[in-house]
């Protein structure tokens, strides 16, 4: 069935109409055509940059495709409509080609260091295996790898780098020649460091970032995507692992307190910022919208948000096709609207 949308189009800023037959999308009038969107504000669909459909809630890996499965429909149905799955333990590689979910562009598993990540959740290889683990991983996922750049070290009692700089850098450049892109884990000062001076792709979380770092990211073209959302739960870590490591519980309470302040650096200095909830494990699913709420309360304008959260978000991860989610109300004069989607299309399909 060919579809016929009319509304404003936040991304062109303009009125527009357009005809969707199948998974492509026409300017000029289509016969037959059955109008299912006339008025409204559009958008390309939600993106959620760093979600997890292959860790079920409680952070196990899930346990069937189908469980993985009911997790990306949680996100589709909040209007996201691409998702960078940011690492599974568990493979899906049929959700590919899966029309009723959102596009997947996925990792394979977080390579990480040994006895220091969550239990089932990586593959842990001593440094010596590493960039070959990044080469294996780049053949599992469809475009990215997933590095645990840091974690907490139990013999110091904090947080340290997964493995020496050489290691990193090689890991970088193990996925690069592979063809993938690579992001990483980074919570911790040197490691982050390490990795963008090394030509990482992205970094997820980034906590640990200076000033310097940030400039060097912006040189380079190097994304964030902050999981502000997941930088939240940081005094409940904090708080559980107090008696037994102290010095790690004040580190997390005071990257928790300067983020805010780190991530409207990053703005303002131009590094490119992507929409990513961290949903999986401990993070609900269908909160992209929520996290684009704290970008902006951090210093991003309403429009770069949606940029980072929408067609900008698909551009970078080169997602394509006749995806769109619609509003009845302008999500660039309050962005709350984002929480209640009126009309999703995916793939050319009316999801509702």
């Amino acid at each position: 069935m060919v579809l016929h949308v009319r509304g404003i189009n936040v991304a062109s800023d303009s009125a527009e109409e357009f005809w969707i037959d199948g998974d492509r999308v026409f300017r000029d009038k289509q016969p037959g055509a059955e109008t299912v969107v006339d008025g409204g504000f559009i958008l390309p669909g939600l993106v959620d940059a760093h979600c997890h459909i292959g860790i079920a809630p409680g952070g196990a890996p899930v346990s069937s495709v189908e469980q993985a499965r009911t997790l990306a429909m949680i996100d589709r149905d909040a209007g996201v409509l691409a998702i960078r799955d940011a690492g599974s333990p568990f493979p899906y590689p049929e959700l590919d080609v899966d029309e009723e979910l959102p596009r997947l562009v996925r990792a394979g598993r977080h390579v990480a260091p040994q006895r220091r990540y969550l239990p089932e959740i990586g593959v842990e290889v001593p440094a010596e295996e590493v960039a070959a683990e990044v080469t294996r991983q780049a053949e599992r996922g469809n475009g990215w790898v997933k590095l645990v750049g840091d974690w907490i070290d139990r013999s110091t009692g904090d947080l340290a780098p997964a493995w020496d700089e050489e290691t990193l850098t090689q890991a970088v450049k193990a996925a690069h020649q592979a063809g993938a892109r690579i992001t990483a884990h980074c919570f911790e000062e040197s490691s982050v460091a390490t990795l963008v001076s090394a030509g990482i792709d992205c970094v997820e979380h980034g906590t640990g970032l200076s000033h310097d770092v940030i400039n060097e990211m912006a040189k380079r073209g190097t994304v964030l995507v902050p999981t502000m959302i997941n930088i939240e739960t940081f005094d409940r870590i904090a708080d559980r692992a107090e008696e037994k490591f102290p010095l790690y519980a004040a580190h997390m309470r005071a990257l928790k307190q300067g983020f805010p302040q780190l991530v409207s650096a990053a703005y303002e200095a131009g590094v490119r910022i992507f929409v990513g909830s961290d949903a999986g494990g401990g993070i609900d699913h269908g909160l992209a919208a929520q996290e684009m709420l704290r970008l902006h309360a951090a210093g991003m304008s309403t429009l770069d948000v949606l940029r980072a959260g929408s067609w900008r978000a698909r551009e970078w991860l080169g997602v394509e096709g006749a995806d769109f989610t619609v509003y009845h109300e302008d999500p660039r004069l309050d962005l709350r609207v984002l929480q209640s989607p009126a009309r999703i299309i995916l793939r050319g399909k009316v999801i509702r």
